[in-house]
């Protein structure tokens, strides 16, 4: 075995982002979406509406797997039924918007706001933690929404963007019409004082990479469909159960996030993950690594190479690379694919990926 202390030049960093699809199955788009309604009608329907590629209750429940939530949050508490009659506003859906506003802004003082337009509620789209690793991939947005036998494509507007702003969970997009990151440069959603792919209503959300999270602007969903709305119609009756999650997953009436009776949809989405690599070059010059300290190379008793041939022109093998820290303990060890033949007429330039 033999040692050679690396240099500063010896090392180098590389970060490589990776892309993939966020769907079960690594399906680029999710066409077909169910709901379950165990969960639909339990504790936890009061929240939130799970979203699956498979139909939980169907032939293919063994491969049903949750691909996101659909949540509706409102200020005042309107939408849902109160904890304590006594106590107004305290409600599931001001539950909603509290944990929300903290987790993207950081302050329990905040509004949501849609580009300069301030609303009061919101559906919420959480893509499941286990459909991406990192962060969601800004521009591979497309979400479409029926109004009747209508229908709009959402997108973030990353690519119309040059200087990326943050709130207190990370990366923020508005989410507009149009496809593939870009917002659409004409249609009703332009003009008259209105930006590129908005609404009067602001735009339609907030898309946040970083969290795997998608804010819906539900005054810009239940404006009418000429005016850039699906015509939703959320209702914001207080002290009411009014189900809204269910209202965004729609299939009769051909509104909201699948169309017809065997909720069909369209829904693309990828993840982002960035592979941080260390790059260490292992050089072996001529007059390097060409003795070995194995027994069968040297004499145990004098110390002297066992055969004359090898004195002038030796041969050894290079099969391992291990990487040792100051206090000499063994880090890393990287194994060649085949043994590298080393004499003094040759040399070898060995790199060691290591990625994290």
């Amino acid at each position: 075995m033999a040692f050679k202390r690396l240099d500063t030049e010896d090392f180098i960093v590389s970060a490589d982002s990776i892309t993939a699809p966020a769907w079960s199955g690594y399906t680029p788009t999710l066409t077909n979406m169910y709901t379950s309604s165990v969960q639909v009608n339990g504790n936890s329907g009061n929240y939130y509406l799970n979203v699956y590629q498979y139909d939980p209750a169907g032939v293919s429940a063994s491969l049903s797997e949750i691909q996101f939530n659909v949540t509706y949050g409102n200020q005042n508490g309107s939408g849902s039924l109160l904890y304590n009659a006594g106590i107004n506003g305290l409600s599931p859906t001001r539950t909603i918007y509290g944990q929300f506003r903290n987790l993207i802004y950081g302050d329990e003082n905040a509004t949501f706001n849609f580009n300069d337009v301030v609303q009061s509620d919101f559906y919420a789209l959480t893509i499941d933690r286990a459909r991406f690793k990192q962060s969601l991939f800004p521009g591979s947005l497309n979400l479409t929404l029926y109004s009747g036998s209508s229908q709009i494509t959402l997108t973030d507007n990353s690519n119309n963007t040059s200087v990326v702003s943050y709130l207190d969970c990370g990366r923020v997009f508005q989410i507009v019409t149009g496809s593939n990151g870009f917002a659409v440069t004409t249609g009703v959603q332009t003009g008259g004082g209105v930006a590129a792919g908005m609404t009067i209503s602001g735009s339609y959300g907030l898309f946040l990479p970083d969290i795997g999270t998608i804010i819906l602007n539900a005054a810009a969903l239940d404006l009418p469909f000429v005016s850039g709305g699906i015509n939703l119609g959320t209702q914001r009756t207080s002290n009411s159960n009014v189900a809204n999650p269910i209202r965004l997953y729609q299939t009769s009436s051909n509104r909201g996030l699948v169309s017809g009776s065997t909720a069909v949809g369209s829904f693309t989405l990828n993840s982002q993950e960035t592979i941080t690599s260390d790059f260490v070059f292992v050089r072996a010059r001529n007059g390097e690594f060409n003795y070995s300290e194995n027994p069968s190379f040297i004499s145990g008793s004098t110390g002297t190479i066992l055969y004359d041939a090898f004195i002038q022109n030796p041969q050894t093998y290079i099969t391992t690379v291990g990487l040792y820290n100051d206090n000499n303990e063994l880090l890393g060890v990287a194994k060649l694919s085949k043994p590298l033949k080393k004499d003094f007429t040759k040399e070898a330039l060995i790199r060691v990926k290591l990625d994290f």
